[in-house]
């Protein structure tokens, strides 16, 4: 897979001269698949908290929106969401109690809404106040991922079906199957719907799949290993890729990860 960057000017010629000498791998493509593979442009990189362990990002009205979880395991990091500073940092319109694990997020209309991890609960804030307005439980075992696609919500739960909801009861609408080559591609986590597709982050890879809308077949994907060797450099303690929000206007993307210092305003080609 050949990937091309076009740098701008504060994009630094360390990470170009990195990203050459990096080799690239694939964990969801199987070796006979004839998946087409995505390359991409690196357009510009944004600072990222490296104590923002990302569940969920959203570009939206300009402004970037990200939601983030809290494993026990990593006492310094908040289930917050809240628009992103200029320096990378969430300001916090909402910090989780202790006990939820927060998940993804989705803006739609004047709503915004979130997912928690093994509570089978959601969020419902008032937007741009972010003020609650109201819970609601999910029948999926689990919580991942959240986008909408202008009608619907779209859920992803660690499994390889995707889950639509009415934005307005929070009742399932429909399911759909997503499939690579046949065989259900589970662990779908954070997902972004764009001009009828959606994207979705892979757990625990730094794979991004594009999925047909209308049947579940996956028919791209991306490899972003040399992002991740990038970001590892810099910061060694960064975890797997797990963020993507479209830039409609610009058609670019903006993916991060759990714990980056960086993230990265890319376009697909």
């Amino acid at each position: 897979m050949k990937v091309y960057y076009v740098p701008s000017i504060t994009f630094f010629v360390a990470i170009i001269l990195f990203f050459s000498c990096s080799e690239r791998e694939s964990k969801v493509k199987t070796e006979n698949s004839n998946i087409k593979q995505l390359n991409y442009q690196v357009i510009d990189t944004l600072l990222h908290d490296t104590t923002s362990f990302t569940e969920g990002l959203v570009y939206y009205n300009n402004k970037l929106y990200e939601s983030t979880g809290s494993p026990d395991e990593i006492p310094f990091t908040k289930s917050l969401v809240g628009p992103v500073s200029g320096k990378g940092t969430i300001e916090a319109k909402v910090k989780l109690e202790k006990k939820y694990f927060g998940e993804g997020i989705t803006i739609f209309k004047d709503k915004i809404y979130q997912l928690t991890y093994k509570d089978q609960k959601g969020f419902v804030y008032s937007f741009p106040s972010f003020k609650k307005i109201k819970e609601f439980q999910f029948q999926n075992k689990e919580g991942w991922g959240l986008t909408n696609d202008s009608l619907n919500l779209i859920m992803s739960d660690g499994t390889h079906v995707l889950t639509y909801l009415d934005p307005n009861n929070l009742e399932i609408v429909k399911t759909l199957n997503v499939r690579l080559d046949g065989y259900g591609q589970s662990n779908i986590n954070e997902l972004e719907y764009a001009n009828g597709f959606i994207y979705a982050n892979i757990w625990q890879t730094n794979q991004i799949i594009k999925i047909n809308s209308q049947n579940g077949d996956v028919i791209a994907l991306a490899d972003f290993t040399d992002l991740k060797k990038y970001v590892s450099s810099i910061y060694a303690e960064s975890l797997e890729m797990n963020g993507i929000a479209y830039d409609k206007k610009n058609n670019y993307f903006i993916i991060t990860g759990k714990m980056w210092p960086r993230s990265f305003i890319i376009k697909f080609l």
